[in-house]
């Protein structure tokens, strides 16, 4: 799946919320996103840009694929539909 071009930090946080991540803390314009799902805390830092750079989703979308232990297009499939 493509990457889509169209997405802002706020949308990418509240997808993220259906596996448990939460805003923590904002500093400026990032927002800080923590998540206890596996046991263990995952932090990932959004920009709160609209829309978010294409290499930055697609790193923040690695990350957490990697931590949810699932490919980084299952994400993207689930998150964008």
């Amino acid at each position: 799946m493509k990457t889509p071009r169209d997405v802002s930090g706020d949308d990418l946080a509240r997808a993220l919320a259906r596996y448990g991540y939460s805003v923590t803390r904002q500093t400026g314009s990032h927002m800080r996103l923590t998540s206890k799902k596996k046991g263990s805390e995952h932090h990932v830092t959004i920009p709160a840009h609209d829309p978010l750079r294409v290499g930055t989703l697609s790193q923040i979308l690695s990350d957490v694929a990697s931590y949810l232990d699932i490919s980084r297009d299952e994400l993207m499939e689930i998150l964008f539909g």
